[in-house]
């Protein structure tokens, strides 16, 4: 028995949801396209790029660049389960989403910024190890623990999105069925039904905060032994080299937890309407767009990966 067969079973009376976006008003529908267009194709090709530059490139198969690598691509399937929808809707002037397109979408979208929150964590560690005992990196860092740390995140990842899925499933929706969001999210959609939802309120909460905290302490805890570490070098030189390698990572992790700070905790924050829609708009389209700007220009390594793929088509044409 599917997830969707469970709902039909439920004495639930609605069969589709309407998402009003993020605006509802008319004049605003167009520009809302070309920019989330342009967004979309941005993030997709800038993403596809990393990924071709680390496939391509032998020197870059190494486990920071793997993971970097499953960031990039969990970035391009993030922004994928909602963008395109919201293009489709606008275009066509339809707000209308199957309840099973509604809460596939949902569990994706909570796959893919789960694991987002796991591979940064997983990427912090990589930089502890490799700064903190480069000697014994090699060793430590053995394929075989760098498999074991992608699929933990992906099936931890799915195990999130599909805890929050078979609770939502059990839910009643009545009549109302308009969600004001560009997708559906999980908040909203729990926030439309008309039965008990304490479980589910509780079980968001306390998975909500495991999701962010866990990788979080681990990013604080590596790189605080890495600051230890080279506040110890003595050279200049050795420490910018020491912290150039994080330099990238770094970027990227006071964007992603910046955002949730910024959101979700600062009372300016708090008390927008908008709230769940701004939260929504910056974890799946504007930090899976940034990131592989900030990796290409504060890499070299991505950087001259990238321009050996340029040079090469060049060449050949």
């Amino acid at each position: 028995m599917t997830i969707i067969d469970m709902y039909q079973g439920n004495q639930s009376m609605v069969s589709e949801f309407l998402l009003l976006g993020l605006s509802e008003q008319l004049e605003q529908q167009q520009p809302l396209f070309v920019l989330f267009l342009g967004m979309y194709l941005v993030t997709v090709v800038g993403n596809l790029l990393i990924i071709l530059a680390i496939s391509l490139d032998s020197y870059l198969h190494t486990p920071m660049y793997i993971f970097l690598a499953n960031l990039s691509l969990a970035d391009i399937s993030c922004i994928s389960t909602s963008v395109p929808k919201m293009l489709v809707n606008i275009q066509t002037k339809s707000q209308s989403i199957s309840f099973g397109e509604c809460v596939t979408q949902m569990y994706f979208s909570i796959v893919f910024v789960v694991i987002d929150n796991f591979l940064l964590g997983v990427m912090a560690y990589d930089r502890f190890v490799a700064i903190c005992y480069p000697l014994n990196y090699v060793s430590v860092m053995r394929p075989r623990l760098c498999t074991l740390l992608m699929a933990t995140s992906w099936v931890l990842s799915n195990l999130v999105a599909l805890t929050h899925t078979l609770l939502l499933v059990q839910l009643t929706f009545c009549d109302a069925n308009t969600i004001p969001h560009f997708f559906c999210d999980l908040a909203p959609l729990i926030n439309l039904s008309c039965s008990d939802t304490l479980i589910n309120q509780l079980v968001m909460f306390f998975l909500g905060s495991s999701v962010i905290a866990v990788p979080f302490g681990l990013i604080l805890f590596s790189y605080i032994c890495i600051v230890f570490t080279v506040s110890k070098v003595s050279s200049a030189e050795g420490k910018w080299k020491a912290f150039s390698t994080c330099g990238s990572h770094l970027s990227v992790v006071t964007l992603f937890y910046g955002t949730i700070v910024g959101v979700y905790f600062l009372p300016s924050a708090a008390q927008s309407a908008n709230n769940e829609k701004i939260g929504a708009v910056l974890f799946t389209v504007v930090t899976p767009m940034m990131n592989p700007f900030i990796y290409s220009l504060r890499n070299k390594d991505i950087k001259g990966a990238l321009k050996k793929i340029i040079n090469k088509k060049m060449f050949s044409l």
